[in-house]
């Protein structure tokens, strides 16, 4: 990779709680900073804090009366406000949960703005992703939408085609439903069939709106799927979708809570499996948008099994250095969470699987539900983006 690569973080960012016993626990983020330095990941990163969007910015996706919502909530967290989603059993309030949230979507800019300035070829945010977030509530653990928000800075700064990849367990509806509407983003959102998770939408049908038909493109899984199926359906229709729209920037949604282990939801990918997606997105940018990738975290509720090894595999194939699945887990980490919380940590960056997969070029087979899913994507989305559905 030529062209530095930029982390924004800093330990604010770990402000994001929602409290004791919920999923969404800042730990996972804090445990994996601790774990890529520990593997000499950040060393090979420029990692910058995140400046703090202001109100105009974030306009630009939400509405203001629901900023002033968040606001207040953040002032006055015992008291719920369920017209704009806080205070819900998912998405509690907490104090000072504007700021904190205005600094995620800082830190998505931030990443944005160096990538496509030319300061940066890739630039990441891991306490980024929350793309469930409306423009005028929350939902399902976000509070504002910073990977729409940053996609919407790159259109306002003259990006003409923006490509945007989910790979979370839930689909990507809150980033769709803002560009459902506009030829200009492509949305693609690999997850779990809308009958069985959260947020129940994503089905092959929503293929974007009357101005923008074909730009919406989603995958929805069967439950068990694992890293074999899971990357039979990237790589049926991922790549094929993001040529032909031909975007100048590719901006990277990373949950990994479709591994076996996360306690939400119910595909059974391993960490080899999310690192195979992560390598090939990073190829994706460099194939067809000059290299220009922003990736963000997102959901992934495995706190420290799963989530701090996949999301600093991600870091060093940001890096430009992918790190040997085989490689161990370093002793000072895994003596930080035998301390801290009683666990052993796991010994390696792998979970011991080869991640291979059977290329949809082989031939469909009607008698899977995986296979059905694949082909009803197809029939829908390529024709929109002219392109043969067929194998």
């Amino acid at each position: 990779m030529s062209g530095e690569a930029m982390l924004v973080f800093d330990e604010g960012l770990t402000a994001y709680d929602f409290g004791r016993g919920h999923p969404m626990s800042p730990i996972r983020v804090e445990l994996t900073i601790h774990l890529a330095r520990a593997l000499g990941v950040l060393d090979e990163l420029k990692v910058v804090p995140p400046p703090t969007a202001d109100d105009a910015l974030l306009q630009t996706v939400h509405t203001a009366d629901y900023i002033a919502a968040v606001k207040r909530a953040g002032e006055h967290p015992e008291v719920p406000d369920l017209e704009h989603g806080l205070g819900t059993d998912d998405t509690y309030c907490f104090s000072g949960m504007h700021d904190v949230s205005a600094r995620i979507v800082g830190a998505s800019v931030e990443a944005a703005r160096a990538v496509w300035e030319g300061e940066v070829q890739h630039a990441a945010n891991i306490s980024g992703g929350l793309h469930h977030a409306m423009p005028d509530r929350a939902s399902g653990f976000c509070v504002y939408n910073d990977p729409a928000v940053a996609i919407q800075w790159l259109l306002d700064h003259g990006a003409e085609r923006v490509a945007y990849v989910d790979v979370d367990v839930h689909h990507g509806d809150g980033v769709q439903a803002v560009f459902y509407n506009d030829p200009r983003v492509l949305t693609v959102s690999l997850h779990e069939s809308p009958t069985t998770l959260f947020p129940g939408t994503g089905s092959a049908g929503e293929s974007g709106g009357p101005d923008a038909e074909g730009t919406a493109v989603n995958i929805p899984l069967p439950p068990g799927t694992g890293d074999a199926g899971w990357l039979r359906a990237f790589h049926a229709i991922v790549p094929e979708v993001v040529k032909a729209f031909r975007p100048q920037v590719l901006v990277t949604q990373h949950g990994c809570d479709s591994h076996v282990e996360d306690p939400l939801a119910h595909l059974t990918k391993t960490v080899d499996g999310q690192r195979a997606a992560y390598l090939a997105l990073h190829d994706l940018a460099h194939e067809l948008a000059d290299g220009k990738w922003i990736a963000t975290g997102g959901g992934g509720y495995a706190i420290i099994d799963v989530v701090p090894r996949a999301w600093s595999h991600l870091l060093a194939i940001v890096a430009g250095n992918p790190i040997d699945p085989e490689t161990p887990v370093p002793e000072v980490w895994r003596e930080e969470v035998r301390i801290r919380f009683q666990r052993v940590a796991p010994m390696r960056m792998t979970d011991g699987q080869d991640a291979s997969y059977t290329d949809w070029s082989s031939g469909y087979n009607p008698d899977t539900w995986l296979d059905r899913s694949i082909k009803a994507t197809r029939d829908v989305s390529f024709p929109l983006l002219g392109l043969d559905p067929t194998y």
